[in-house]
């Protein structure tokens, strides 16, 4: 398929640059096929069974951006795509003249980093500071919102933009599904009897990247770290035997999930994935997903196409805009159900 297969027309005022004023009051659009229906985002509660499985992404979102200078004085601004060790780290960096291997920045005034290497778009720092480099960002960082969200962080987003069940240190976006959820609404899936299980996926910046290939096969895509545990295996199986239904929790738990079955099986433990989920793609794991609206000619409105069907998501979409919908991070959501094979 063609990138110009996943483009669609939508009004700026339609990208949401605020959450809703409460957590969890944001409408849902059901996709079922070609029929959908208008909901609020609880009517989810309604549309599972007891037995059937819920997999959030419990990363959390760190402090990625960092300000700075070289030692020239040039200003340096840093997004800290993965940390690899206490001191070290792969970064975006920008300034008007790239640092070498061995200068050094100064973060926030008070922070050393040396660059070591650099490799294509990201740059390798270490940190001279003896702070772990995760208390250096919670210090100093910035949370970076992203780029369609066209105003500078203020302190509502240190919480909202932040699921409620965040554990995992290590992303630099939000899994942005999960932000609908509150703890009276994960209270309420665990008294009808849903199960609740996790996965990891250190959601990086690369989720951004745009698609600049028309013939979207030579696409290559960014790299994440993700985990699964034994006991979401273990509860994925046992809802599969019941006949029950697992339901992925934003398109980072389905891409975590779905690399964690290529074998075959769904299999436990930590993994690299680059996986890019187009139509045409035979879902293992998942049967229903719950997402928001995703950019216009990008990697994950190619996913959501793959599993609820190229003309369902062109239909939805289109309806969702007529209808004025938010989109993206803010935006509101979508219960998609799984075409059939």
């Amino acid at each position: 398929m063609q990138l110009s297969d996943f483009d669609y027309h939508l009004p700026d005022e339609l990208i949401a640059q605020h959450p809703p004023e409460h957590r969890g009051a944001s409408r849902l659009l059901h996709v079922d096929g070609m029929a959908l229906a208008d909901l609020s985002f609880g009517a989810v509660l309604e549309r599972l069974q007891p037995g059937d499985v819920m997999v959030f992404n419990d990363t959390r979102v760190i402090k990625a951006r960092l300000f700075g200078e070289k030692a020239s004085g040039g200003k340096v601004e840093a997004l800290i795509e993965r940390v690899l060790d206490e001191h070290t780290v792969w970064a975006h960096v920008r300034a008007s003249k790239s640092p070498k291997p061995g200068s050094t920045i100064t973060f926030a005034g008070r922070w050393q980093a040396e660059m070591v290497e650099r490799d294509d778009a990201l740059f390798k720092l270490r940190f001279l500071d003896a702070e772990n480099v995760f208390d250096i960002l919670e210090a100093s960082g910035k949370l970076p919102l992203p780029p369609y969200i066209e105003r500078d962080t203020d302190s509502d987003d240190d919480s909202r933009y932040q699921t409620v069940y965040a554990r995992e240190r290590g992303a630099v976006a939000a899994p942005t599904a999960g932000l609908h959820f509150t703890e009276a609404m994960l209270d309420a899936l665990r008294a009808k009897g849903v199960i609740l299980a996790y996965v990891t996926l250190h959601v990086g910046a690369g989720t951004f990247q745009p698609v600049r290939v028309e013939n979207i096969a030579e696409h290559k895509m960014h790299s994440e770290i993700y985990e699964i545990p034994p006991a979401t295996v273990d509860a994925i199986a046992a809802a599969h035997a019941a006949g029950r239904k697992v339901l992925a929790v934003g398109t980072t738990s389905m891409r975590a999930l779905e690399s964690a079955a290529q074998g075959g099986e769904l299999v436990a433990g930590r993994g690299e994935t680059d996986i890019f989920i187009t139509p045409g793609y035979r879902f293992r794991v998942v049967d229903r997903l719950l997402t928001n609206f995703h950019l216009p000619k990008s990697t994950l409105l190619m996913l959501v196409s793959a599993f609820a069907g190229v003309e369902p998501i062109r239909n939805a979409y289109r309806h969702a805009v007529e209808h004025r919908y938010r989109f993206f991070s803010y935006g509101d959501a979508m219960l998609l159900e799984k075409q059939a094979d």
